[in-house]
C-alpha cells in the first residue's frame, strides 16, 4: 500500500512545489514546468494536480486565529503593539483594505479556486480534446467540488459576495472584467458543489486527509447553517450522526497532540508536515507546516530535556473572560487556555523559565495549537506539523442541535441529546449531572454558548457571532453594518474595480 504521494503543483502553466501532510510527501527538486497543453495527459497528471488543489487550505491557516481574535475569545499579543500589526488591527475592528493577512486570505482562496477550476474545466476532455478515464476519476472529482466549495465559503464568510466563477481558470485577460456576485449566489454554488460531492464521494478514505462524504455532509451542515436554513441543516447532519463513523473522545485535550490527529472524532483536518526542511520566509505561510502554531508558543520559554513545549511568538492569547466561562470540573478549561505561570510553578524540576508576553499579556496561550518540541524540522517557525481539527464530531452534534432547535419544527429533545453528549465529555461524566434541560431560546443560548466552549482557539468564534447576530452586543468596538465582514483587498478594488465593503 503507498503511504505517501509524491507532487508538483501547478500554478497557470508554471509548477510550484507544496506539500499536504500525511497524503503528500513532496522534495522541492520534484518541481518542473509544463504547458497546459501538455499536461492532464493521464490519470496520474489528474490526480497529481487533483493533489494540488488541497494546498492552498494551508496557506490560509490565519482564518483560524482570526476567528478568535476578531471576537472576545483571544487577543492579539505578541512582543509590542508594533508586532502583529495587521492581526493588531483586526482585533480592534481598525482594519483597512491593505491590509496583507486579509490580502493573502483572498488570494489563496482564490488559487485555490483556480486549481479547483483546472480540473473542472477539463473534466470531460482534457485540454487536447481526449477522454481521459480511470477508476475513482468520479469520487476524486467529489473532492475537487469540495475543495471548491471550502474556498468560496472561506472568501463569502470573510468578505461577503465576491467574483464567482467556475467554468475555467481566471487569467490576465479577466482582469477588470469580473464583478462581485451576491452573497446569495456564491452560497447556491457552494450548495451544488458540495452536493456533487457528497453524491460520488466515498464514506472512507484509504490516505487519512483526503475529503469524505460525511466531511461533504458537514461543511454542507454549516452552510445551511449561515443562511439560516435549520430544517436542511439538521437533516444533513443527522446523516452524519446516523452513519455511527464517529465518537467523541474521552479525553478533550487528547485531540490535540500528535496522536489525536486523524482519530476517532476527526471529520476533515487540514493537513501539515515536517517531513523535509522546506520553507521560505519571504511568505511564511507557503511553507510546509503549520505557522499558527509557532504563533501561539509561549515567549522564550526553555527549562530543562524534559520539558515538552517550543518557544513561539505569544499571538493569539486567550482572554480572562473566555477561562472564566468555563464551569468548575469542565476539562476543556485547561486543554484550551495554558496557564505558563501554573505550569512552570507546579512542575519545578522542569526549571521552566520564559518571557512574559509584554503586550496584552493575558496570563493564558492557545493549548489548542502550542508548539511542542520535536514537532517541527528546518525552519522550525514554519514547520510545524499540527493539523488543524478544522470539522469535529463534537462540532456536528453542536450544529444539529442548534439546527434543531430553530428549525420550523423545532425538536429539543434532540437538541439537547446532541448538546449533552458534547458537556458529558466535557465534564467527563455519563450521568445527567451537567445536562441542559432548558427549552426554545434559552435552550439556544445554551447551545451557543457551548460552541464557544468547545470549539474556542478553533476559529469559530466571529463567525458564529457574526451569523447569529450577536456581535454588536458581545464587541463593544463592532460596528453593525461594517464589521460583518472585512474590506476587500484594496490591489482588487484598483485593478479590478470591485466594489468596496460599506464603511471601509
Amino acid at each position: 500500500m503507498k503511504k505517501y504521494l509524491k507532487i508538483a503543483v501547478l500554478i497557470g502553466v508554471v509548477g510550484l512545489a507544496a506539500s499536504c501532510k500525511k497524503f503528500i510527501n513532496y522534495q522541492p527538486q520534484d518541481s518542473y514546468t509544463v504547458s497546459a497543453d501538455s499536461y492532464l495527459q493521464s490519470a496520474s497528471d489528474y490526480q497529481t494536480m487533483e493533489i494540488s488543489v488541497y494546498t492552498p487550505l494551508q496557506w490560509i491557516n490565519q482564518v483560524v486565529p482570526i476567528g478568535d481574535i476578531a471576537s472576545d475569545n483571544s487577543v492579539t499579543g505578541g512582543e509590542s503593539a508594533s508586532d502583529q500589526l495587521d492581526l493588531q488591527q483586526i482585533d480592534q475592528y481598525d482594519e483597512s483594505p491593505t491590509n496583507g493577512t486579509l490580502t493573502n486570505i483572498w488570494q489563496y482562496a482564490y488559487e485555490g479556486v483556480n486549481r479547483a477550476n483546472y480540473l473542472t474545466q477539463y473534466q470531460t476532455t482534457n485540454p487536447a480534446g481526449q477522454q481521459i478515464n480511470f477508476p475513482g476519476k468520479d469520487a476524486m472529482y467529489g473532492e475537487v467540488y469540495f475543495l471548491r466549495a471550502y474556498y468560496y465559503f472561506t472568501l463569502v464568510k470573510m468578505f461577503g459576495g465576491v467574483p464567482l466563477f467556475t467554468d475555467k481558470r481566471l487569467d490576465f485577460a479577466s482582469s477588470g472584467t469580473l464583478q462581485r456576485a451576491s452573497a446569495s449566489a456564491v452560497y447556491q454554488q457552494i450548495e451544488a458543489d458540495l452536493t456533487k460531492a457528497i453524491t460520488v464521494l466515498p464514506t472512507v478514505q484509504e490516505e487519512k486527509g483526503r475529503v469524505t462524504k460525511y466531511a461533504a455532509q458537514a461543511l454542507l451542515g454549516k452552510v445551511y447553517l449561515y443562511e439560516k436554513n435549520y430544517s436542511a441543516a439538521a437533516g444533513v447532519l443527522q446523516s452524519v450522526i446516523d452513519a455511527g463513523a464517529f465518537t467523541l473522545v474521552a479525553k478533550f485535550d487528547s485531540i490535540f497532540v500528535e496522536s489525536g490527529e486523524n482519530g476517532p472524532e476527526s471529520v476533515f483536518e487540514i493537513q501539515y508536515s515536517n517531513s523535509s526542511p522546506y520553507y521560505q520566509w519571504s511568505n511564511v505561510l507557503q511553507g510546509q507546516g503549520n505557522y499558527s502554531v509557532e504563533q501561539a508558543g509561549v515567549r522564550q520559554i526553555s527549562g530543562t530535556s524534559a520539558m515538552p513545549y517550543a518557544t513561539g511568538y505569544s499571538t493569539n492569547l486567550p482572554t480572562v473572560d473566555l477561562y472564566n466561562a468555563y464551569e468548575n470540573g469542565d476539562q476543556r478549561r485547561e486543554g484550551t487556555c495554558f496557564d505558563v505561570a501554573a505550569y512552570a510553578a507546579n512542575n519545578p524540576a522542569l526549571n521552566v523559565t520564559y518571557e512574559v508576553a509584554p503586550y496584552e499579556n493575558t496570563g493564558y496561550y492557545n493549548n489548542k495549537y502550542l508548539p511542542r518540541k520535536g514537532q517541527t524540522s528546518g525552519q522550525p517557525e514554519l514547520n510545524y506539523l499540527n493539523n488543524f481539527r478544522t470539522i469535529r464530531y463534537a462540532d456536528v452534534l453542536l450544529m444539529a442541535a442548534e439546527a434543531y432547535n430553530k428549525s420550523g419544527t423545532p425538536d429539543d429533545t434532540k437538541a439537547q441529546l446532541y448538546l449533552n453528549m458534547v458537556r458529558r465529555r466535557a465534564f467527563e461524566v455519563t450521568d445527567a449531572s451537567h445536562d441542559v434541560t432548558a427549552t426554545g431560546s434559552t435552550l439556544y443560548t445554551a447551545i451557543l454558548n457551548e460552541r464557544r466552549l468547545e470549539l474556542a482557539m478553533e476559529g469559530e468564534r466571529f463567525f458564529d457571532l457574526v451569523r447569529t447576530g450577536q456581535a454588536a452586543t458581545v464587541m463593544p468596538n463592532f460596528k453593525a453594518g461594517k464589521n460583518e465582514v472585512f474590506p476587500i483587498p484594496q490591489q482588487e478594488v484598483t485593478v479590478s474595480h470591485l466594489t468596496q465593503n460599506p464603511g471601509y
